[in-house]
């Protein structure tokens, strides 16, 4: 679509600087070789010189507004490039904080489990001291008796 708007710009501006060309070849054709013009005539050789300035000016402009349309158009790309590339950024962000929060969650239940098992081992040893002492105050009180 976009190269039909193309064609159709280049296509009207072809056709303006010739109806340019034509009317600055009129005019001089007029300036060089007219002597007299009647008023009518003058007239409209006038308007014809107008014209032809004012579809200078108009091309002029068309240019300008077809610069303007493809710098418009470089930096929506641009802008499209630069989004594609912020999404895939945030997608991999995305899923680096999930592998981190994964590795923390198995931290933890490595960390729980370990703890787990330094309890039972404290329990064993409570355990097991507290019959350490009553072994030993079996033997106390069976010294003591001998």
């Amino acid at each position: 679509m976009e190269e039909k708007g193309g064609e159709r710009w280049k296509g009207a501006i072809a056709n303006i600087s010739e109806i340019s060309k034509n009317l600055n070849s009129l005019e001089n054709l007029l300036i060089n070789k007219a002597v007299y013009l009647d008023p009518d005539s003058f007239e409209k050789a006038n308007l014809t010189s107008d014209q032809a300035r004012s579809i200078k000016v108009l091309e002029q402009r068309v240019e300008t507004l077809e610069r303007e349309l493809d710098a418009a158009i470089s930096a929506a790309a641009r802008a499209r490039t630069e989004k594609r590339e912020a999404e895939a950024g945030q997608k991999a962000a995305e899923l680096r904080a999930q592998e981190i929060t994964k590795e923390l969650e198995n931290t933890t239940k490595v960390f729980e489990l370990h703890m787990d098992e330094l309890r039972a081992k404290q329990d064993e040893i409570s355990k097991r001291d507290n019959e350490i002492k009553l072994l030993e105050a079996i033997i106390r009180t069976l010294g003591g008796k001998e």
